[in-house]
């Protein structure tokens, strides 16, 4: 038998122990935005930290002015160079009430077809998940001695918060950072027996916006035609950033959006996406973005503007004839490649101040920015990850886009320069972040097979 062939069969052997161990790390209330429970989340902190040791990694917990970083190192191998991203922070478990049992509890529970699946709070998003790469290296480590490559690991204790203390940690540990190419484990299969690699992900630019009117809400009968609206002025613009054909209007908006290559088209179309059962699952049937496009394309990489949420005048009970003093609506962007966050929001200003009446004003709040991420899929670590996840799965592995955005994978991108390849092995219908989260127990065996075979091959 081979190196790896050890290594897998390794790990089948060893799965009830791996599974002990996410359960331990699952029943730990990491959640980062509570500061009841920063005391668990430091401990969870603290049991990676001594778990990577147990590996042979040297591990810190690393303080920051918010939750700790864990930081740990093996470099006795030679190769390619990895930095592993994870979080080991979760969402609150609320409302409890619509949980099929306790969220910190973990349990495994089969279903009608035989399946089974992890439940509770992390088990998917994102413990199972980084636990997948960590037991991969555990086998490794147990069956030769060592591991194939030098590997860095850093886990976050803040990315369900905000994380807005992983930017100067970046910042301050950049030269212990370094390596070759960098791993994430948080996106999703394409389906259940395809495996694959997220190459990209969108920005995001979101402003809400106030257009005042009169000093006061007035009455309809008095005040109507002759008093500007504020509702009618939003509605307007509104109106106004998308034509007939569904592209935004704002001047300079896709400045910096290339076309999708052709190889990348190529492939997302033998993905045998259906648009029809896409928007048959949420009761819709007609694509609504720009024409020409396919959802795929629309979703991963064509820039998009949404309107999150509108408010003006009277919306209790009953009828109220007032014409509201203000008017508001929450608009963000979702961009792609190399559109710029900052000049998208000054062209978006600068189109709005543009349609309101000069006796009317309008007031903007900036509610965050971020670019959008790409990677070259002919690079080799995506072409090694791409093998080794295709050997395990028997089915190639598939080259996708994200249509949201991970924040930490541009910090690494441009605080760290170097590409990151998103490997991950969730589902969507692991109801992250809501009651009853899962991880199908065939995404951690595998998942765990899978990693060991990238590391391998890089």
């Amino acid at each position: 038998m081979s190196d790896l062939e050890k290594v897998l069969a390794h790990i089948d052997a060893d799965l009830d122990n791996a599974l002990d161990r996410l359960f331990q790390t699952v029943r730990m209330k990491s959640i980062s935005t509570d500061p009841a429970y920063a005391g668990e989340t430091r401990a969870c902190a603290e049991w990676h930290s001594k778990d990577l040791e147990a590996i042979g990694f040297k591990s810190e917990v690393r303080d920051t002015p918010g939750h700790p970083v864990v930081l740990a190192k093996n470099h006795d191998a030679k190769g390619t160079k990895v930095l592993f991203y994870g979080h080991y922070d979760v969402q609150p478990a609320d409302p409890l009430e619509l949980w099929e049992g306790e969220p910190f509890e973990p349990k495994i529970v089969t279903l009608p077809d035989g399946s089974k699946e992890i439940r509770g709070r992390g088990a998917s998003d994102d413990k199972g998940q980084m636990m997948t790469f960590i037991e991969a290296c555990r086998a490794w480590k147990a069956v030769t001695g060592k591991l194939p490559i030098p590997i860095t690991i850093l886990l976050e204790g803040e990315e369900e918060s905000g994380g807005a203390n992983l930017p100067g940690f970046l910042d301050a540990a950049k030269d212990e950072l370094k390596a070759d190419v960098a791993m994430i484990c948080d996106t999703n299969m394409w389906d259940k027996e395809t495996p694959a690699i997220t190459t990209s992900l969108r920005g995001l630019c979101a402003e809400e916006i106030f257009i005042h009117a009169a000093d006061r809400d007035l009455h309809s009968g008095f005040y109507g035609s002759a008093a500007a609206n504020p509702n009618h002025i939003l509605a307007r613009i509104i109106a106004d950033l998308r034509d007939a054909d569904g592209r935004i209007t704002i001047p300079g908006f896709y400045d910096g959006v290339p076309e999708p290559a052709p190889e990348l088209l190529a492939g997302w179309d033998k993905l045998g996406f259906s648009e029809k059962a896409f928007l048959g699952e949420v009761g819709l049937s007609i694509p609504a973005g720009e024409k020409g496009r396919s959802v795929l394309e629309q979703t991963w990489s064509r820039p998009t503007c949404e309107v999150n949420g509108m408010h003006g005048g009277y919306i209790g009970d009953g009828f109220k004839t007032v014409i509201p003093a203000v008017a508001s609506a929450k608009i963000s962007f979702r961009l792609v490649y190399d559109q710029d966050p900052h000049k998208i929001r000054a062209a978006f200003r600068d189109f709005v101040k543009a349609r309101v009446p000069k006796d009317c004003r309008v007031e903007f709040t900036e509610f965050g920015s971020g670019r959008a991420v790409a990677f070259e899929v002919s690079a080799p670590a995506f072409q090694r990850t791409q093998q080794g996840m295709s050997d395990e799965w028997g089915k190639q592995a598939a080259f996708v886009g994200g249509g949201g955005s991970i924040p930490v994978t541009t910090m690494i991108k441009e605080k760290l320069g170097m590409d990151v390849v998103m490997a991950g092995f969730g589902l969507s219908d692991d109801r992250i972040h809501s009651p009853n989260e899962k991880y199908s127990l065939t995404s951690f065996h595998k998942g765990i097979r899978s990693w060991a075979r990238v590391l391998a091959a890089l």
